[in-house]
């Protein structure tokens, strides 16, 4: 196929509204002797200068002209339900319910070993030795303001990334797979000691004015979760890994919308290519038809000693292998999700997969950054109204959310400022990229000190 017969081939097989917007994604992508940059009138949004919050008066965001924004739920913050809020903010989605915003937020902590403890209702709880969860927080759309916030899930561990249903619910992740007094984290810290096995999905309805029971999702695998996205005209739930050898996975229900009933779950496998490796050697734009294998025991018992025990059976039947899948997201009729450390310089990709048919589907790599300068180690993301994708980095020092134009550029949105500037080396992780509803604010978390914030400006002028 020739170069301007493959270009045709992929803007043609874009399909429907907003996807169209998107066709330079695939098109352009990034060359290693030009990543690409997008500057003001340009689908970005011009240079970052530090900025106050309206109702703090901290400056913890630089930002570009025009943009404003508001700290929401600080780690340690007493909540409205008396507890305090957790740290370790992560993964996120806004939901609108009765005219007010509502955010679900991740806590990713691990052990109560390692100083937390339970953050909810012992009744409710999944495991009293877990510290992790859920919080919901109630946003007035005006003031960008709390106007009510509360444990709505404890008892899980290592909540990091999930994703929004269309039936008005949110899957918490759990990012481990240990039980019993196993192994230590990057920090030296203790991890395990749990009462249950852990490694699951957990479902948190949006409306829940309080704490929900914790029930363990145990159909949808028991590996090292990082991120889901659900496709609304199906209901099939697609999954990510955060491991160095991960798989990219799909859940489909026994019952739509009805999650707990059960059903199978499976790896993405590229056709006629078993085993195929995407960590190098990538081109952009290039799609590979793919399809699906079978996972047989999605909850295997020696998940705790082996957090690859899921991968490794879809590996045995030709399933492909990403570097470290983490965020997840739908839009546009495709799913969009990063390989935090995959390309060939380790920096990240941005891939998209676009279902064909009940098994097939087609696989294209939209951007692999070759700079730091530009990208690296893209996390969570979302897809913004006008089409483009924001990007949150996990890595220490300077760290941004970037974002991605629909023809293929990267930008500056906003440096984290947030925590001693003199903690070199320091993970200052950016993660949870939402949009409210109608569009008009990105709601995003810095992970360490635990913080919400919510961003609104002339988006009018840039790709987002």
């Amino acid at each position: 196929m020739t170069e301007m017969n493959r270009r045709r081939f992929l803007m043609h097989s874009l399909a429907g509204g907003a996807a169209l917007g998107l066709q330079g994604l695939i098109v352009r992508g990034s060359r290693a002797d030009s990543p690409g940059v997008a500057r003001a009138g340009e689908g970005g949004y011009g240079p970052l200068r530090p900025t106050r919050s309206l109702n703090t008066g901290e400056t913890l965001l630089a930002l570009p002209e025009g943009f404003r924004y508001t700290v929401l739920g600080k780690e340690g913050e007493k909540m409205a339900d008396g507890h305090p809020t957790p740290g370790k903010h992560d993964g996120m989605a806004a939901f609108t319910v009765d005219g007010k915003i509502r955010l679900v937020r991740n806590h990713e902590l691990k052990s109560v070993g390692a100083g937390n403890r339970v953050i909810g209702d012992p009744k409710r709880t999944y495991d009293a030795n877990a510290p992790g969860g859920t919080t919901t927080l109630v946003i007035d759309p005006i003031t960008r303001e709390v106007t009510r916030d509360f444990v709505s899930l404890s008892g899980t561990a290592v909540n990091c990334a999930g994703g929004p249903t269309p039936w008005g619910t949110w899957i918490s992740c759990e990012e481990i797979t240990q039980r019993q007094g196993q192994g230590k984290d990057t920090l030296g810290n203790l991890i395990g000691g749990y009462g249950k096995n852990h490694g699951y999905c957990f479902e948190v309805p949006v409306r829940a004015d309080s704490e929900v029971e914790a029930r363990p999702l145990k159909a949808m695998g028991r590996f090292v979760h990082e991120a889901v996205a659900v496709d609304p005209r199906t209901d099939i739930v697609y999954e990510t890994e955060d491991r160095g050898s991960a798989g990219f996975y799909r859940f489909l229900p026994k019952e739509r919308r009805k999650l707990s009933a059960g059903g199978k779950l499976q790896m993405l496998a590229v056709r006629d290519r078993p085993g195929y490796d995407t960590r190098k050697g990538q081109t952009v734009g290039e799609p590979m038809l793919v399809t699906w294998v079978d996972i047989d025991e999605p909850d295997p018992d020696h998940a705790d000693k082996d957090d690859l025990a899921v991968y490794k059976q879809g590996i045995a039947k030709g399933g492909a292998t990403f570097a470290r899948l983490e965020g997840c997201w739908y839009g546009n009729g495709q799913i969009y999700m990063t390989a935090t450390n995959g390309g060939d310089k380790d920096l990240g990709q941005v891939w998209q997969y676009r279902p064909l048919g009940r098994n097939s589907g087609q696989l294209t790599l939209l951007f692999e950054s070759v700079d730091p300068k530009v990208l690296r180690s893209p996390d969570n993301l979302c897809v913004s109204p006008r089409g483009g994708l924001v990007l949150c980095e996990d890595t220490s020092n300077e760290v941004f959310v970037r974002g991605l134009t629909p023809d293929g550029r990267i930008f500056d949105l906003v440096q984290n400022l947030y925590g001693d500037p003199n903690d070199k080396g320091v993970r200052k992780e950016l993660a949870g990229s939402t949009f409210s509803r109608d569009g008009k604010t990105l709601f995003f978390n810095t992970q360490t000190p635990g913080a919400t914030f919510a961003l609104w400006g002339p988006w009018e002028r840039g790709s987002l």
